[in-house]
């Protein structure tokens, strides 16, 4: 079912106006309170300006589901929320009564629900981290400083190359379509094996979630029957339905590009974006939504375990080498040599680019967390003490 589809009555043009035209359309102000509804009004639409630089920024700005964009996408998810519990809380006089206190307790528990998806992200942060490790062991297998590369040296790597290709299969794959898709990570003797003590390496840091939790049913759980607001509730809530719809379609974009690209259970993509063009912020965040699905569908990308830029290149440098060190004779001729440490060179810039950046994102993670159950707690308990 679309988690976003537009369901309002009223005319999509109906978001083309200004929240303040729309209201001065259906309510007469007094005089004395013309000043405090141009003050929130200008609140209501510098949010929405907000959030609209927020993801043009990131639609044009670093690589897309680069580690350093993934960071950027979160720095702006802080910033929308932020902003949102400025705009929320400084209207304490109505969240408590309806209809604004229904949208807002709907948003605290998508909000809770998206909670999940951060746990789970943070696993697969930790499993990332240990595919790291192997590389640290294959570029010191492979030595710069040895003059020339022994069979020792390859044994070692062979050995971290065959841990890290199976740690990189997603948990739902079997040994079998390991072996049909990477048969290139394969060793020529023994291959089964290891394939078997790797995959029970691999168990041994699996997920800290239930097995039977799933991304992509979390997904849907936090887009369910979200809709843009109608004009009467635009009215009805003084303009506070316009923000509370824009940061619950933040928090699901968020939500989605973070599963898009970091390995966890059941990564389906299938959620489904239908936002009214006239927001501001739609056009950025529809262009992303549908980039981040073509990068999805592309050949290269469609069994990986994740979309991350740096989980691609490392696939595909890893299989370079471990083809490289398939049934090689010794001693190495001078020229396959060469093409092993310039594959080695490779995985190593790889290597670097990850090392400060995964803990970077760790800690970002665990800052969404956080200020989503402070946001949560602070605003359920504006609703339980202000006076209906």
């Amino acid at each position: 079912m679309p988690a976003t589809d537009f369901q309002g009555s009223s005319s999509p043009s109906l978001f083309g106006r200004s929240i303040m035209n729309l209201r001065r359309d259906q309510v007469h102000s007094m005089d004395n309170h013309h000043e405090t509804e141009s003050s929130q009004e200008h609140a209501l639409e510098a949010f929405q300006r907000l959030v609209a630089d927020l993801f043009q920024g990131l639609a044009g700005g670093e690589e897309l589901l680069s580690l350093p964009w993934v960071c950027k996408l979160l720095e702006a998810f802080l910033l929308c929320q932020e902003e949102f519990r400025v705009v929320f809380f400084s209207n304490r006089a109505i969240v408590g009564r309806a209809p604004v206190d229904r949208l807002a307790t709907d948003f605290f528990d998508r909000s809770v629900k998206a909670l999940d998806v951060c746990n789970a992200i943070r696993d697969g942060i930790e499993q990332v981290r240990q595919w790291h490790k192997h590389l640290d062991i294959v570029t010191l297998a492979f030595d710069p400083t040895q003059k020339t590369i022994g069979e020792g040296q390859v044994r070692r790597a062979k050995k971290a190359l065959v841990d890290l290709a199976i740690g990189m299969l997603d948990e739902k794959d079997t040994a079998s379509s390991f072996a049909q898709r990477n048969r290139s990570f394969s060793r020529s003797h023994g291959a089964n094996k290891d394939h078997r003590r790797a995959e029970c390496h691999f168990r041994s840091l699996s997920w800290s979630m239930s097995r039977s939790w799933s991304a992509s049913r979390q997904l849907q759980a936090i887009g369910n029957n979200l809709s843009a607001p109608r004009g009467h509730d635009v009215v009805a809530t003084n303009g506070l339905a316009v923000p509370v719809y824009t940061m619950n379609s933040v928090l699901l974009f968020v939500m989605w590009a973070l599963v898009a690209a970091i390995p966890c259970q059941d990564r389906g993509l299938q959620t489904h974006f239908s936002i009214p063009r006239t927001f501001p912020w739609a056009a950025p965040i529809l262009l992303l939504h549908e980039r981040i699905l073509e990068e999805s569908k592309k050949r290269e990308r469609r069994n990986s375990c994740g979309l991350l830029t740096e989980i691609h290149q490392m696939e595909k440098h890893v299989r370079r080498l471990s083809e490289l060190t398939e049934n090689i004779q010794f001693p190495l001729a001078q020229e396959k040599e060469t093409d092993i440490r310039n594959a080695v060179q490779e995985l190593s810039l790889v290597r670097e680019a990850m090392k400060g950046q995964l803990d970077l994102l760790e800690d970002q993670v665990r800052q969404v967390f956080h200020r989503i159950v402070r946001s949560r707690t602070d605003g359920l308990d504006c609703l339980s003490h202000h006076p209906v």
